[in-house]
């Protein structure tokens, strides 16, 4: 269907990709993959004929329909949500107008045996086989249905497309894609402004898609469920799998340890013979084995190792300074902005997040998580209830707006320049070089860099000072899958407090142990993973239909001091007590399970402390080894004392 044949694109004396050859069949379902700037985008650029190879074809048939979803894109304005998403159905209006015109005419004509009274009757009828083709459910209701299914909501359907964010404005353009049943998708990061619920649906979407798919994705759950072939881009070369994502990781292991094993022995015969060669060479009894020996040598193929890029990230959080108990707290909170305060955002939301717990704020867009990391970060404040942040705590924050949070002007090395003080300086280019950025990558300006070096950047600056409690906002949005774990396990082993906004449930899975889920204007707990939090909303979502029809009077539109908005409270009084015992049972527990896992990460530092006091070398600052294992011990005191405490209550 779609043929590439030795295609090389090659600027500024680099090679991107190089004499690649990639078949794209009926019904293929291609993940691909490959770090940030291995080519993967440029590859669908030029499938789509908007980047032209150095040399090489791409051979498309004419009749082929593709729908492509670049990264970033304009948006257009001027429209309702609806009215905008139906534009995909422009062809259809135009053939029905048409369809209109030819009928009054044909009433009025009386020429039945002319040449253009006969042509009249064919473009008809040309016109009537199209629009049976595209008989079926009415546009408004594919419409309806597909952007339904992408997180709009009903009363949601008329507003203008510019009063929406870029990330619902991209999901807009995602359903026109749809829409437009094309033979062949091209979607380049799709989930990047997708929640949990639109990613499942588009998993489904994507499942009983029958024509061929082509997706970039670092969403490893999201390529398994939607991909059965990956292609990886490293190098410039590409690699070809049969199989989903996680299964090409493992082939992929075994084809490079195949590859390495018949080197080495290739190798040693290589050797063997080459010492044999010089022996012999010049004894004429030996002549002929020498010559034959030659001749072998010339004659072998030789396996050479694909160079592979080993690049990474090195990422390891600064030990966290010790914060008061409770590090943030909102109690009844009823959060708007000030430049629309009628507009409540969060009504009577309650938080608790105490230090060393790992949180996740989730939802769809648009109902209050980054709203609520700006109370977080004191941008905010409650209009009714409060919000606290605990003792002693210091906030690092990745925002998800890097454009905003770093000036374009600025060098790679000023970003960090400009915000590091004491010692740290003396690091920077340590940190840099940590983040991929080394030689002269330190001196680029922040305008030219990709979505995922100012992700890295922005990731770096977080490492200058010790923070103890980390706000991530979309940390993963612009990072291949190699960084995203890497950058897990570092928020695995760091100290402090987490608190994540991700729609990414591979990153969030085994990561976070408390959800706090944001909708309809209100927080609620849920005690677990992520991986518990999911299917307990499949049970729910059963009976989520009402979410498709629009709510008598939206917790959105509720205005301030009307204390009478808020649902009533339904269910017996001895059901409520029996579900909060459970849930304060449940939360025991979880502390209980945090508190055995901090306590022997506490007396494992402990112990590599007292190896190194008990046998110092030259160089060991006793004074701030000591210093540290005071501190440790403290901290394991408290843990203790706090420890024996839930065991007894748990007991009883």
């Amino acid at each position: 269907m779609i043929s590439i044949n030795n295609l090389t694109l090659s600027f500024g004396g680099f090679t991107l990709l190089n004499d690649i050859d990639l078949h794209i069949s009926e019904k293929d379902r291609i993940g691909l993959v490959g770090k940030n700037g291995a080519g993967k985008t440029t590859l669908l650029k030029i499938i789509t004929g908007e980047t032209h190879p150095t040399t090489g074809k791409v051979m498309v048939p004419d009749s082929l329909v593709i729908g492509y979803l670049p990264q970033q894109m304009k948006h257009n304005h001027g429209r309702s949500v609806i009215d905008e998403t139906m534009t995909v159905f422009g062809d259809m209006f135009a053939r029905q107008r048409r369809l209109e015109e030819i009928s009054v005419e044909l009433a009025t004509r009386e020429d039945y045996d002319s040449k253009e009274y006969n042509r009249l009757i064919v473009e008809m009828n040309e016109i009537n086989d199209h629009l049976s083709m595209d008989a079926g459910e009415s546009p408004r209701v594919q419409a309806e249905r597909v952007l339904h299914g992408l997180g709009f909501k009903d009363d949601e359907l008329d507003r203008p497309t510019e009063t929406f964010s870029q990330g619902w404005n991209m999901r807009i353009e995602l359903a026109k894609i749809l829409l437009h049943n094309p033979d062949v998708l091209l979607l380049d990061e799709p989930t990047n402004h997708l929640d949990i619920e639109s990613i499942e649906w588009l998993e489904e979407y994507l499942h009983n898609f029958t024509g061929s798919l082509v997706l970039i994705s670092h969403d490893r759950r999201f390529l398994d469920n939607c991909t059965n072939r990956t292609v990886e881009i490293m190098l410039g070369h590409i690699h070809d799998y049969k199989v989903p994502y996680s299964q090409y990781v493992e082939l992929r292991k075994e084809r490079v340890a195949q590859q390495r094993a018949a080197y080495d022995n290739q190798q040693r015969t290589i050797e063997k013979t080459e010492e044999f060669i010089e022996r012999f060479r010049y004894k004429p009894t030996k002549s002929n084995q020498v010559q034959s020996r030659i001749k072998q040598l010339e004659k072998m193929d030789r396996i050479e190792l694909e160079i592979e890029d080993n690049s990474a990230l090195h990422l390891k959080f600064p030990p966290a300074p010790r914060s008061g108990d409770v590090a943030f707290k909102v109690k009844d909170a009823v959060v708007s902005y000030p430049d629309a305060p009628q507009k409540i955002i969060l009504n009577g939301a309650d938080i608790e997040i105490k230090r060393g717990e790992k949180v996740a704020f989730v939802g769809r867009n648009g109902e209050g998580k980054t709203t609520m990391v700006k109370v977080l970060m004191r941008k905010l404040s409650p209009v009714e209830g409060e919000a606290v942040v605990g003792h002693n705590v210091k906030i690092g924050y990745y925002a998800q707006n890097q454009d905003d949070m770093l000036d374009r002007n600025d060098t790679v090395f000023d970003t960090l320049d400009r915000i590091a003080v004491g010692d740290v300086r003396t690091q920077l280019r340590d940190i840099l070089g940590a983040f991929l950025f080394r030689g002269e990558d330190i001196d680029k300006k922040v305008a030219v860099l990709s979505g995922g070096e100012k992700a890295r950047l922005s990731m770096a600056r977080l490492m200058l000072e010790p923070y103890n409690l980390l706000a991530l906002d979309e940390p993963t949005n612009h990072m291949d899958i190699r960084s995203k774990d890497i950058l897990k396990q570092a928020l695995n082993k760091y100290d402090g407090t987490l608190i994540v906004v991700s729609h990414d449930r591979d990153f969030l899975s085994g990561l976070v142990d408390k959800i706090y889920e944001f909708g309809d204007g209100h927080v609620r707990e849920h005690l677990g993973g992520v991986d518990d939090f999911l299917h307990r909303k499949k049970i729910e979502n059963l009976q989520a239909l009402e979410r498709q029809k629009p709510a008598a009077q939206p917790v959105a539109e509720t205005a301030v001091k009307q204390p009478e908005a808020r649902p009533a409270q339904q269910p017996a009084k001895a059901s409520q007590e029996d579900r909060a015992a459970r849930k304060e049972l449940s939360r025991l527990k979880n502390r209980f399970n945090n508190l055995e896992k901090a306590i022997a990460e506490l007396e494992g530092k402990m112990a590599e402390i007292e190896k190194v006091l008990s046998a110092p070398k030259d160089g060991d600052d006793i004074m701030e080894l000591t210093r540290q294992y005071l501190e440790l011990k403290r901290d394991l005191d408290a843990k203790m004392d706090e420890w024996t405490e839930l065991a007894e209550k748990l007991e009883q």
